[in-house]
């Protein structure tokens, strides 16, 4: 694969990218960057698309609405909003009409750069990638889309679904708050919230009591505390907040609401295709997640604070995740993991066909049976993550000179 840019650029390019974020949290990314090659990776969407080779594998295949940041981590259990649980694709922040190759060689990239901290060999990683994608194909070339929920789950996803069902909401609160005098309060720790300002704690607020009085239940959507809240990596720095409610009106029945700016896709300047006049970015991340996914998680809406534009749902744990851990799983249910991965990306692709200028579902399931991209795939997967554990090593130098200090 040829460099689009030298190093040096690179560690421009990502300090470009940040500009304007706030302070402490970049701080935490910058830091969290460093460590290891898989978060960086996580922390670069933009990078990655810059570094996307310009062959013809990723300009004409067929265009499909587009997680654009298609990783491992990327994929979790949720309780939508009928509260049923499932596993799907969770983040929507740089979803896109794309062809499908660039969710692919995202995703593929991902288990190479991740083999080395997961304990996985690489011969092992190029397995579970060629096991993805050829779950990928056979569930495009069905035409059908499924969905994965308990009773369609096995194995560790089934485990983390059933887990999910079960685990009752005082324990839920009970990591994120403590209790004082009756009621709860967030808890504060600089690992998962910091303190908002006075300003901030106000607007937000202020927003959520106006937001109460639209819902049918103006209570339940009442503001209890309100925290800047840290989760993920290359949202870091962004306006997020997590937001305590009274939900049904006890202590075991608040509720906790994720609260996060919304930016423009970093696919977009890469892309030949035109997009959709969006009305803000976050309704472009609302639709596209209610078009991708199987059943949208609760509380989903885009919503404007004064000139900012956020996205709201419900909180979503961390710890709803697969951790894809070798000395956690045997390599028989990391390929199950990734069989199930495959038919989730593709029922996604498959689910918003038609819309917007996305391919029917005709054209996907010919592109299926195609047996030389599958194999070209994989071989510019290993090209990404090369090129990606270069940049790394290059970020980590720029870092430890000072680069991204302020």
């Amino acid at each position: 694969m040829k460099n689009q840019i030298n190093m040096t650029d690179a560690c421009e390019l990502i300090k470009n990218f940040n500009t304007g974020r706030e302070q402490e949290r970049l701080v935490l990314k910058y830091k969290k960057m460093r460590s290891d090659a898989f978060v960086f990776l996580r922390g670069t969407c933009h990078l990655f698309y810059d570094r996307l080779p310009k062959e013809n594998i990723f300009n004409d295949a067929p265009l499909v609405w587009c997680c654009g940041d298609l990783h491992l981590e990327n994929f979790g259990s949720y309780k939508g909003n009928n509260r049923l649980t499932y596993f799907d694709i969770n983040d929507f922040d740089e979803a896109a009409l794309a062809p499908l190759t660039w969710d692919l060689v995202r995703l593929l990239t991902s288990i190479l750069i991740g083999s080395v901290s997961l304990g996985i060999k690489k011969k092992d990683a190029q397995l579970l990638g060629d096991v993805f994608l050829t779950s990928y194909r056979s569930t495009l070339s069905s035409g059908k889309s499924y969905w994965v929920e308990r009773e369609t789950a096995d194995g560790k996803i089934r485990l983390l679904l059933d887990n999910l069902r079960e685990r009752k909401r005082s324990a839920f609160l009970n990591k994120r708050t403590d209790t004082l005098k009756g009621k709860r309060k967030l808890k504060v720790d600089g690992q998962r919230a910091l303190p908002a300002s006075l300003r901030q704690f106000d607007l937000i607020a202020e927003f959520m009591s106006g937001y109460a009085k639209t819902q049918a239940d103006p209570n339940f959507f009442r503001p209890i505390d309100i925290a800047r809240r840290v989760a993920g990596t290359g949202s870091l720095g962004l306006d997020r907040y997590i937001i305590l409610i009274n939900g049904k009106g006890h202590l075991d029945g608040n509720y906790l609401l994720d609260l996060k700016a919304s930016s423009p896709s970093s696919l977009v300047s890469h892309l030949r295709v035109k997009q959709p006049k969006w009305q803000t970015e976050s309704h472009r991340t609302r639709e596209l997640q209610s078009r991708l996914q199987a059943v949208s998680m609760s509380f989903l809406e885009s919503v404007k604070i004064q000139k900012t534009d956020y996205l709201l749902r419900a909180l979503q744990p961390v710890e709803d995740r697969i951790i894809l851990d070798r000395s956690m799983n045997s390599m028989s249910e990391l390929e199950n993991i990734l069989h199930a991965m495959g038919e989730i990306v593709a029922s996604a692709h498959i689910r918003s066909t038609g819309r917007d200028g996305s391919t029917i579902t005709d054209e996907l399931i010919e592109y299926s049976q195609n047996n030389q991209w599958h194999t070209q795939i994989l071989a510019y997967a290993d090209d990404c993550a090369r090129q990606t554990n270069k940049d790394w090593k290059s970020y980590i130098c720029a870092f430890d000179d000072g680069f991204f200090n302020f």
